[in-house]
């Protein structure tokens, strides 16, 4: 129990260190006048995620025990997110805005440190499990539910944390000072990085395996592309790319979606104007519980139907965004958006890991999902989200710190491409789902 706990606080902070900015950090660039950039801000994720995962990877496997590794990348990450804090916050004295070119800069070596641990906190739990004899099958997620506990945390946090004239507090109010669209949300992230350093020294060892010679090929996991010669697997990694152009476009811009209606004096005073993050955070407590639902819906309906489920969630999670406003009854639909999330993701990402394990040959299956990764949070996040990025600037334009315009047009535009990419899979995707009867 003891070591569950201690794996528990891990997974609680590596995940909190990205909850502290991923979803308002939309709010501050556009107040720091970097609001077009957006786009770019996100896609650097997925960039980076197409490389330094596996990279990092590699010297995790042959020469630094992965906890140590974890550690190590942290540090780096959060010293870079405590530097884009001292950056705004030297440019908010001098009555300036922050060199974009430079802070960019910052971010991309802090993301492209960060990105990697998000499998590595995955090895090193599932490695620790192992050596002490546990399932990881039944005692990892468990576990991992507190990542995502840890995301929601800081999301609050950031939301209510205030700072005025050297005041300290919290509030559900508007206040200008709120953490969520300043620069004090990277002070959060870096904090948090650099506690999980130091936690990291104090995780049991995880020694190195050593492995029997691999080709280049192999060590850099591109044999997994021989998958794309069998029709079944080429067209889920397809689709999967498909897919994954949505999942970051709801976390670049649904806090400055929701934050606009500050500028109409009619909703400026309404809680999901002033409580953007808060009310997105619903995305995440919906993702935590819905990851209960999938053994029983891939046993029953197979990869084929969850995966179609999945992709008409993200056509209700964009179109419920484009006809709800911050006002009753309309932020209800606000609050099913956030709800049905949990199914789009959770039955997408998870339901599709599971699918390529049961599909890969034993030894491929840690380079094939590589390379689902690849396509969904590198390839697929990176293009979809700078096309986002095209679409919402057609239609908003910022004005005063705050991104307005024809939102509704952008998010039914999301909607539709959403549903022409599930109607193409139900077509093209042929998959026979052979239903497994328990006794």
């Amino acid at each position: 129990m003891q070591l569950k706990i201690r794996l528990i606080i891990m997974n609680f902070l590596e995940f909190a260190a990205w909850g502290a900015y991923l979803t308002c950090m939309g709010n501050y660039l556009g107040s720091a006048e970097m609001g077009h950039a957006i786009p770019w801000f996100y896609a650097i994720q997925g960039f980076v995620s197409i490389f330094m995962p596996t990279l990092l990877g590699i010297v995790g496997d042959k020469w630094v025990q992965p906890q140590r590794l974890l550690g190590i990348c942290h540090l780096i990450a959060g010293a870079t997110m405590v530097g884009l804090f001292y950056m705004g916050w030297q440019a908010d004295v001098a009555g300036v805005v922050p060199d974009q070119a430079a802070f960019m800069a910052l971010y991309t070596l802090s993301v492209a440190f960060y990105m990697p641990t998000l499998a590595l906190s995955n090895t090193t739990a599932f490695t620790i499990l192992k050596d002490n004899g546990m399932d990881t099958v039944k005692d990892f997620p468990p576990i991992r539910v507190f990542g995502t506990v840890g995301f929601i945390a800081t999301m609050w946090f950031v939301n209510c944390a205030f700072l005025n004239d050297g005041s300290f507090g919290f509030t559900l109010e508007a206040n200008p000072g709120k953490f969520q669209y300043t620069y004090y949300q990277f002070l959060v992230s870096g904090i948090v990085s650099l506690v999980l350093f130091l936690y990291c020294l104090t995780l049991p060892q995880c020694k190195i395996v050593k492995k029997e010679s691999e080709s280049l090929v192999e060590t850099l996991g591109l044999n997994a592309f021989k998958l794309f010669k069998t029709k079944k697997m080429a067209l889920f990694f397809i689709f999967s790319m498909l897919l994954g152009m949505s999942l970051q476009v709801t976390n670049g811009f649904a806090t400055p979606f929701l934050t606009h209606f500050k500028s109409d004096p009619m909703l400026a005073d309404t809680f999901a104007a002033n409580n953007a993050t808060m009310l997105v955070s619903l995305s995440q407590i919906a993702e935590a519980l819905c990851i209960l639902l999938i053994p029983f819906f891939l046993r029953r309906y197979g990869i084929k139907v969850v995966m179609l489920i999945a992709m008409f969630a993200w056509v209700l999670r964009f179109g419920f965004f484009g006809i709800g406003s911050p006002a009753m009854p309309g932020v209800l639909l606000f609050v099913l958006s956030c709800i049905v999330y949990g199914v789009a993701f959770d039955f997408f990402n998870v339901s599709g890991a599971m699918f390529v394990d049961q599909e890969c040959d034993p030894n491929i299956k840690a380079s094939a999902q590589g390379l689902f990764m690849l396509m969904t949070n590198g390839l697929g996040a990176t293009i979809g989200t700078l096309a986002a990025g095209k679409v919402i600037h057609n239609f908003c334009h910022w004005e005063n710190g705050y991104l307005v315009g024809d939102w509704r047009s952008a998010w039914l535009i999301f909607a539709g491409f959403a549903l022409v990419v599930a109607i193409l899979f139900a077509v093209c995707f042929r998959y026979k789902h052979e239903r497994k009867i328990e006794n």
